[in-house]
């Protein structure tokens, strides 16, 4: 619950009722800013699908409480999750009075209020019986191929399915007792992100903005990653959905729920284009949205494998659109008692139905570059059907040279 309103709704009936309440009365500039927001709507990039539009021009509440009652009703695909995403990011694409209106005040406490809503239906706490089906869909999507890879189990919410785990022995972790190899640390697409870190000031490199100190909510050790590398790993929906510890050590602190927006992004189709976070999009942006993070203390080895001192990796799980929060298993949890010993691989957490990725964050000079030894896996030749819906689109390549970048 957002801090200093009232608590979530129980239904769709009464969220609705709450934001036409807002808009009538005007509680706290909401029509002011609802209003902005619409008329700040900048036109879709060329060759937009037909399937991500939606009519926001028509003028008044009545267009927004339509939206949130189709989506809330929708049987979720495994792709087109991401459509009803990008429908209502178009309040927040290149226009500064949509995306405040998203991430501040009551518009914020809204987006907040309904991502409540799909969590509770997705948990089976309302109309879960629907979820049953759903699953069913998802499993005929993506195949008994990709289904042998998860335990068989009586799911009983969307959830629960979406967590689902994967057969002992089929993420078997790579150099297992070397300390000195990093691993993935979810089925993700990786992308190197920025080599120059610093904890306080942006550090602009090929457009792209981090400040380690607010991404780690100001803690202390945002310094020893001064300089550093920053990694992204995005999950994509249809894949593997917890998170494991990418070094062996010990955890020395972390903090599971990081207050922040819900929605907002500048320019969601450039978030999705080639399904990862790469050079040219902004990672301030990821500063102000809902994240958990871990700090690891880690041994480094020198040329002969004997011990070189002890250092940091800095874990950030972030929760993008439908993610209210991350998940972290009991033991790692804030506050820590004391350091939590984590091996190589161990699972830290997980996230639900929603957008997320995990940002690593590496010292100086520790993490130069992604490496790989001959024989182990860069990727898989995709179907084109995946690659369409998860990984690419013209439209949001067309969309990146409209910008200018």
């Amino acid at each position: 619950m957002t801090q200093g309103y009232e608590p979530f709704s129980k239904s769709l009936d009464e969220f609705l009722d709450r934001i036409r309440n807002w808009y009538e009365k005007d509680e706290k500039e909401f029509k002011k800013g609802y209003d902005a927001a619409i008329h700040g709507i900048k036109p879709y990039p060329d060759g937009t699908p037909d399937g991500v539009k939606y009519d926001w021009k028509k003028p008044g509440i009545e267009t927004l409480c339509r939206f949130f009652r189709e989506w809330y009703g929708w049987e979720s695909g495994v792709h087109n999750g991401l459509d009803y995403i990008e429908k209502f990011s178009w309040i927040s694409y290149e226009n500064e009075p949509g995306r405040n209106f998203v991430i501040s005040g009551l518009g914020r406490y809204m987006t907040a209020d309904f991502t409540n809503l799909q969590g509770m239906q997705m948990d089976g706490k309302l109309d879960g019986d629907k979820w049953h089906k759903v699953i069913g869909k998802w499993i005929d999507e993506l195949g008994p191929k990709r289904m042998d890879e998860y335990k068989v189990e009586n799911w009983k919410t969307f959830n629960e399915f979406f967590v689902r785990e994967i057969k002992d022995g089929r993420r078997p972790v790579d150099a297992k007792d070397d300390i000195g190899v990093v691993v993935a640390p979810a089925d993700c697409v990786i992308n190197m992100v920025v080599d120059n870190l610093t904890a306080k000031t942006r550090i602009n490199v090929k457009t792209v903005t981090l400040s380690v100190d607010e991404l780690l909510h100001g803690s202390e050790y945002a310094r020893h990653f001064d300089g550093g590398t920053a990694v992204s790993c995005v999950l994509m929906p249809d894949s593997y959905h917890w998170y494991h510890a990418p070094v062996a050590g010990e955890v020395v602190e972390s903090c599971e729920d990081v207050e922040g927006a819900y929605y907002g992004f500048r320019n969601f189709p450039d978030l999705l284009d080639k399904g990862d976070v790469g050079y040219g999009y902004d990672y301030s942006d990821f500063e102000k949205f809902r994240r958990g993070y871990l700090i690891l203390k880690t041994q480094y080895l020198n040329a002969s494998g004997g011990p070189d001192g002890e250092g940091y990796v800095g874990m950030v799980p972030v929760g993008l659109n439908s993610i209210a929060s991350v998940n972290f298993l009991d033991k790692f949890k804030s506050p820590l008692q004391r350091p939590v010993t984590v091996e190589k691989g161990e699972r830290i957490g997980n996230f639900k139905y929603g957008g997320s990725l995990n940002i690593l964050l590496f010292e100086k000079d520790r993490f130069p570059a992604v490496q790989l030894l001959q024989g182990q896996r860069i990727g898989v030749l995709e179907q084109t059907e995946r690659t369409a819906k998860l990984f690419r689109g013209s439209y949001r390549t067309r969309s990146r040279r409209t910008n200018g970048r």
